[in-house]
């Protein structure tokens, strides 16, 4: 049996380049002019990508779509209404398709969001990061708290049943106050799905280079623990790492990352993963990631070419059995709940044996439940969640 089976495509685009920012995004001024060869390239892609997927088992349900970026929301409806349809045709989507796209506040109106319900999204992924002026100039966002309520105000006016918001926490000179009236301001929108991430600093970033003020470590431990029990007392319950639901309404997309499943990938810098477990196989792959290279490999000199004849692959490298152990917990681990014991050797095709000494003694120490049949950390281990995971890359 293989895998469950999403798809990412990758909008590489923004107006203005974050400072904390680390992801594969470029600024841009002719937006314009690029949409149509990037949806040419992005067919090519997505051609290329089935057939990949042919070495893996074939055709399977696509159970969700996730197009991120950079930043998606500058791309119009129509834009999407013709991918989401070469997508259908190949791979049929059903109701039950998560299909979820990332919006930016300073970068979306309203008919958009009316729009991209109508081309089949059926989520939407609002990048607020906070709603105070002093935390977004501090954070190079192109967009006011104003502008982020009305966004979200547009996303259940356009019939977006389901919607995320996207918070940070640790952000240059915040209070502890300044955190909680966040998460405060979120919930009064109605948000079913919080994203609440601590701000950390990545290298190539300005952050990295030039770091802000940003609060104690003692003071950041104390606003996650305050946030998390005001968002278990709104019903918003953890259940990964950075991740908070109401009942029901967990991403499906990310938790495929995380229960290790398989994901295609198109477009520039999006990375994929595909599996056969019975057979041993697991390869790892990502895509050429400047934009202009990217669109190279899709246009000739005379305009668009049939296939790319050099593909858009950048890099792919296979996931070694001994590797494996490792490669599962990091993403199963991050899991409030952990996984089924099973599923390791349904998504590996490993015996769940290889692991007793690892498990052994994390659970001595106390950093790994030892009752019941799911892989899971006790409260104490998902503290030190990166030592847990590094004694199965041992």
């Amino acid at each position: 049996m293989h895998p469950p089976l999403s798809l990412y495509v990758h909008v590489p685009w923004c107006i203005r380049k974050c400072p904390y920012c680390d992801f594969n995004s470029h600024e841009t001024h002719d937006l314009q002019a690029l949409i149509d060869p990037y949806l040419d390239a992005l067919l090519l892609d997505w051609a290329e990508e089935r057939q990949r997927l042919d070495r893996f088992g074939g055709t399977r349900p696509l159970q969700s779509i996730f197009i991120g970026g950079g930043t998606p929301s500058l791309l119009p409806p129509d834009f999407y209404a013709r991918l989401l349809e070469r997508i259908n045709q190949a791979m049929p989507l059903s109701e039950a398709t998560e299909i979820t796209l990332e919006a930016n506040p300073g970068a979306v109106d309203a008919a958009h969001f009316k729009g991209y319900r109508g081309a089949g999204i059926n989520r939407i992924s609002i990048g607020v990061q906070s709603f105070a002026a002093e935390q977004l100039t501090a954070l190079g966002r192109v967009h006011s708290g104003r502008q982020a309520l009305d966004a979200i105000d547009a996303v259940a006016a356009a019939g977006f049943e389901r919607f995320n918001i996207d918070l940070m926490f640790g952000l240059p000179q915040q209070t502890a106050e300044g955190a909680e009236a966040d998460l405060k301001q979120a919930l009064q929108c109605g948000a079913s799905h919080l994203s609440w991430y601590q701000l950390t600093l990545e290298p190539n970033t300005h952050f990295f280079s030039h770091p802000p003020p940003l609060p104690e470590d003692d003071d950041i431990a104390d606003i996650q623990l305050a946030g998390q029990a005001l968002l278990a007392d709104a019903g918003l319950q953890q259940y990964e790492v950075s991740a908070y639901a109401r009942t029901g309404e967990a991403a499906r997309h990310n938790r495929n990352y995380w229960e290790f499943g398989d994901y295609l990938a198109i477009g520039a810098g999006a990375h994929g993963k595909l599996s056969a477990p019975a057979a041993g196989e697991f390869l790892r792959y990502r895509k050429t990631r400047q934009p202009e290279s990217y669109l190279k490999r899709a246009h000739g000199q005379q305009g668009l070419i049939a296939t790319s004849a050099a593909g858009f692959v950048a890099a792919e490298e296979a996931i070694t059995k001994e590797s494996l152990p490792f490669e599962f917990m990091l993403n199963a681990l991050r899991l409030t709940d952990g996984v089924a014991q099973s599923l390791f050797t349904e998504r590996t095709g490993l015996e769940l044996g290889l692991l007793e000494p690892q498990l052994s003694q994390l659970r001595q120490a106390g950093l790994m439940r030892a009752d019941g049949d799911r892989l899971q950390t006790t409260a104490l281990g998902a503290r030190f969640l990166n030592d847990v995971v590094g004694k199965f890359s041992d």
